[in-house]
């Protein structure tokens, strides 16, 4: 049995304004319950895309569960390792938009089965290829972070190689306790995939050149691919810095496209893909996913993105 890639994270619906620039605090027109949860976005773009995949969480035994849970399941997520818990709800998101490109959110998490699952033993996997993880599950809730961070280390002992993506969320990151928490993480990172201002504000540095120069001094690094929204995304390796442009397409809903990124850029690697080719795979899944509304509703298949890469 192998496992090619798990996740441990929030699993949550979210719940969206249906036009930009209305604030939370007004009275207003929302959509969903979507699935969503960036780890949970994640995982399914990559066993979209052909990877066995696991994903560790938690939901409430309710309607936003299911919701939550038969998309997953559908996509060939194994969920065994969701908690389904019949005393608390579902943990949901509500996020709001604006023409500037910037969201808001408030997030319903704490208290509920999103940040309840423990370190599971981690045999019940087989060998797992990749362990990938985000910020914002580590800032989620300062418990479950010690739970994602027991799970990295017996994984990271049996030879799995860790990826990071910081998603740092402003309304997540409000402990100070998350710093040592994120440089544990950081020092068993082999693939590192910040945007510009998480990269800077991860390392202390004050230009994207020293901030670089910084993660490689982890002599376990071996990619930083570092993600630039609508612009080129820049691929650092020790032999040397690539670039991988974006595909046009028409924009209805950003939520998730760096998740599908992740996912897909990941799928690649076990594919045996270089690390240009999976970006270009990671970079064609975010594209696809821009182009519906929800954060998981992106037709990210085999066939799409190689039609998207092929389109240029």
């Amino acid at each position: 049995m192998m496992t090619d890639i798990l996740i441990m994270g929030e699993i949550l619906v979210e719940i969206m304004r249906d036009k930009e620039d209305i604030q939370l605090s007004e009275a207003g027109t929302f959509k969903g319950p979507y699935p969503s949860g960036a780890p949970a976005i994640c995982i399914d773009a990559a066993a979209r895309l052909g990877c066995r995949t696991a994903l560790i969480g938690g939901v409430g035994k309710d309607d936003f569960g299911i919701c939550i849970l038969e998309r997953l399941e559908k996509d060939g997520v194994d969920c065994s390792h969701v908690i389904q818990s019949r005393q608390r709800s579902t943990g949901c998101a509500f996020v709001t938009y604006f023409q500037d490109g910037s969201r808001k959110f408030i997030y319903h998490m704490g208290n509920t089965p999103a940040v309840e699952a423990k370190a599971p033993d981690i045999r019940d996997f087989g060998k797992v290829g990749y362990m990938h993880i985000m910020g914002c599950s580590l800032m989620s809730d300062p418990g479950f972070a010690q739970e994602i961070l027991k799970t990295m280390r017996q994984l990271a002992s049996a030879g799995t190689k860790i990826s990071f993506d910081p998603n740092i969320r402003k309304e997540l990151f409000t402990d100070e306790s998350i710093q040592p928490v994120l440089e544990e993480v950081m020092r068993n990172t082999s693939i590192f995939l910040p945007g510009v201002e998480e990269l800077l504000m991860i390392t202390g540095e004050k230009t994207v050149e020293d901030a670089v120069r910084k993660c490689f001094e982890n002599p376990g690094l071996e990619i930083l691919v570092l993600k630039n929204g609508s612009k080129r995304s820049r691929l650092y390796t020790h032999e040397g810095v690539e670039e991988v442009g974006v595909y046009k397409v028409e924009q209805k809903d950003a939520t998730g496209a760096g998740d599908c990124f992740d996912g897909a850029f990941l799928a690649g690697l076990v594919q045996g893909k270089s690390v240009k080719e999976a970006a270009k795979m990671g970079a064609a899944a975010g594209a696809l996913n821009v182009m519906a509304f929800g954060p998981m509703e992106g037709n990210i298949t085999p066939d799409t993105v190689r039609e998207m890469i092929e389109r240029g």
